[in-house]
């Protein structure tokens, strides 16, 4: 399969290999990555299995025309389409966010093909706190205001769950979750953006009518909406 596509990609045959987990959650292996140390972005196209669960990454870099072959080995159950379903919930800033049967939901930056797989990084979030007539089993997608969660205490993470819960928290600085219940039944399904324009969190509205902003320093259970 790998060869496959390497060779699809070479050619420009075959389209990009997109995978999702219904039509709400794209799958970071398959998704676009940005590096954290500034390397062009790249799309992740496979993992070579090298033994012990893990893989070598192949990746596609967005300024070249070719598959390049990573040293950087990952768990494959992250890239793994099956697996990767199962446990892989959104991506940001070169991050995934993955939630397991513990119910733990963590930043990892394992698919990040320049960071460390000797040391990789994992920043275990707050239990989740499901506000009354919400859910916090299915989320729709994770945004992050910064990628350096673990140095950066002013680094916000956004969680959208299905429905109209969103979440807030600081994971170097105050690690615990703001809830807020989004009383418009327009961003019931809808995913939130981090803005660097305006430094603020976005979610468009169902039919793209209106837009809710929430400052990430002080997120409000009274967005401001704008048409």
């Amino acid at each position: 399969m790998s060869l496959l596509l390497r060779r699809l990609w070479s050619l420009g045959r075959g389209k990009p290999p997109v995978s999702v987990r219904s039509s709400l959650f794209p799958l970071h292996s398959k998704a676009i990555s940005t590096s954290l140390l500034q390397t062009p972005p790249c799309k992740i196209i496979v993992a070579e299995s090298c033994g012990g669960g893990l893989g070598k990454l192949v990746v596609m870099y967005l300024n070249e025309l070719e598959c390049t072959d990573v040293e950087k080995k990952v768990p494959l159950e992250l890239v793994d389409d099956e697996d990767a379903k199962k446990i892989t919930i959104g991506a940001s800033h070169g991050w995934i966010a993955t939630l397991k049967e513990d119910g733990v939901l963590r930043l990892q930056d394992d698919l990040n093909p320049v960071a460390s797989d000797t040391n990789p990084k994992r920043i275990p979030l707050p239990p989740l706190v499901t506000l009354p007539h919400c859910q916090t089993q299915i989320i729709t997608n994770v945004s992050m205001s910064s990628s350096s969660p673990g140095d950066d205490e002013d680094c916000v993470v956004a969680v959208k769950f299905l429905g109209p819960q969103l979440s807030f928290c600081k994971p170097a600085g105050k690690p615990e979750w703001t809830n807020i219940k989004i009383e418009n039944p327009s961003f019931v399904s809808s995913r939130v953006m981090f803005s660097k324009k305006n430094e603020l969190f976005h979610i468009l509205g169902d039919g793209g009518n209106l837009i809710g902003s929430w400052d990430p320093n002080n997120p409000s259970g009274d967005p401001k909406i704008s048409e």
